[in-house]
């Protein structure tokens, strides 16, 4: 089994099927919705990005190529070898194995962070956001990208796979800590039938998820998504 650092959360898709979440990262947001209002916030041209369980590392080079310095941080030791794999060929990355409650990094040392899809139940997170307070310099921005599971099929479908999911709440949460809200709305657009499966399986239960495909016709999935992001 693969070394776990200390007080990380599971997340049962990326660690038990990093190949399939692999696809799962290729059909997400083709259109760059999630990059566009990223760049209108803070851009990353030239500064230090944190990515925060950057899993695989799927999304260090798209930093690396106009950042001066990008770091992934992941838990699972497994999935963090993997994205030095993925890096080699890039001077400018590093990644660390670490968790987000005890950052591997320097006090104001961070220009952007960037979360995705690691924060989703607002409540316990405290000690990680403690973390950023403190690594992130004045100027600097932290993005997290969230489930808004108040519209859209996936949000639709993450409400039934998770019927205690509380979005008011997790909206409280971040409100009160100081982050803004930007509802966006993305697409899941997949190569093939076989695909929409394979993730449906590695998101949800086996049954709702054999539902889902049978109610949803074609290879592309509207999925609504919460920008919350804070200047510092």
């Amino acid at each position: 089994m693969a070394e776990i650092a200390p007080g990380a959360v599971p997340s049962p898709n990326i660690w038990n099927s990093p190949h399939v979440y692999e696809v799962e990262n290729r059909a997400v947001d083709p259109d760059g919705v999630l990059e566009a209002a990223m760049r209108a916030i803070r851009p990353w041209a030239g500064a230090t990005v944190l990515d925060l369980g950057c899993g695989t590392g799927y999304h260090l080079p798209f930093f690396a190529d106009e950042a001066a310095r990008v770091i992934g941080v992941e838990p699972h030791a497994g999935l963090a070898a993997a994205a030095r794999r993925r890096v080699r060929d890039r001077p400018n990355v590093t990644v660390r194995t670490g968790a987000a409650q005890a950052l591997p990094l320097p006090d104001a040392s961070v220009d952007v962070v960037h979360v995705r899809w690691a924060y989703f139940f607002g409540p316990g997170c405290e000690p990680g956001l403690a973390e950023l307070d403190r690594v992130v310099r004045r100027g600097g921005a932290v993005f997290i990208i969230d489930n808004d599971a108040t519209r859209s099929t996936f949000g639709r479908w993450f409400r039934r796979g998770l019927p205690s999911y509380d979005p008011a709440a997790v909206e409280r949460f971040w409100t009160r800590r100081g982050y803004t809200r930007e509802p966006l709305l993305i697409r899941w657009a997949f190569e093939s039938r076989d695909d929409l499966a394979a993730v449906l399986r590695i998101e949800f239960p086996a049954a709702l998820a054999a539902e889902f495909l049978r109610e949803h016709e074609g290879l592309e999935v509207d999925y609504a998504v919460n920008l919350w992001w804070r200047c510092t």
